[in-house]
């Protein structure tokens, strides 16, 4: 028979004491944090994913809720409160057209190439857009595609989501939203550029092939 005090050790801190741990770590992160990494913060036996949806659940409908960023989670204002933020947001520094035209392809055609950015935009991508764009970290390079030259792709960042308070890239909006948002004009998108609000999505069966892992 086991010794109780060494079985003891090991038992998994109540769910109310989880949920505590899963929100102060939540709290203290500057970035959003993973399921795998909360498992190994926490104490053995411990079941954050449960804590994760009770406390998702507790914070629905108050001043900051927790999301879904991607794999990953964290506290953010809540969307109805974002005019309260109107002085942070005056402050950031605004996209050039060519930012934003390259930023919405990346991210509704992902993953893309250059030079099927520049097809659909009908010119040439200024390596100081793409630069701007990654060091803000809303996109990043991603696989190469299995053709003449192998050429990188591009797909937006967990960052990118978190901004704009998506939990995927399902999420995006379609046109009118992102006009809505001060992001588009009212000018058409360059190469007749179409969001999953205009269009159904394309199917990806038999596109992993393309890709080198």
């Amino acid at each position: 028979m086991s010794d109780p005090i060494e079985k003891s050790l090991f038992e998994a801190p109540p769910m109310g004491e989880q949920e505590r741990m899963v929100e102060a770590i939540l709290f203290a992160s500057a970035e959003p944090v993973t399921l795998a990494e909360l498992v190994k913060r926490m104490p053995h036996g411990c079941d954050p994913a449960e804590a994760l949806l009770t406390l998702r659940r507790r914070y629905d409908g108050r001043g900051v809720n927790m999301v879904k960023v991607g794999d990953a989670y964290a506290f953010r204002t809540a969307a109805d409160l974002g005019h309260l933020m109107q002085k942070e947001s005056a402050e950031q520094r605004k996209l050039s057209r060519a930012a934003i035209e390259t930023l919405a392809i990346v991210a509704y055609h992902q993953p893309v190439t250059r030079a099927e950015i520049e097809e659909i935009r009908g010119v040439a991508v200024s390596r100081g857009t793409v630069d701007q764009l990654l060091e803000l970290d809303w996109i990043r390079l991603g696989r190469r595609r299995m053709t003449p030259g192998r050429p990188v792709t591009f797909v937006v960042t967990d960052h990118f989501l978190d901004h704009f308070g998506l939990e995927s890239a399902r999420d995006l909006p379609g046109l009118k939203e992102l006009r809505a948002a001060g992001l588009l004009d009212s000018r058409p998108l360059p190469g007749g550029l179409t969001t999953p609000s205009e269009d159904e999505e394309q199917p990806s069966t038999g596109q992993s092939e393309l890709f080198e892992d």
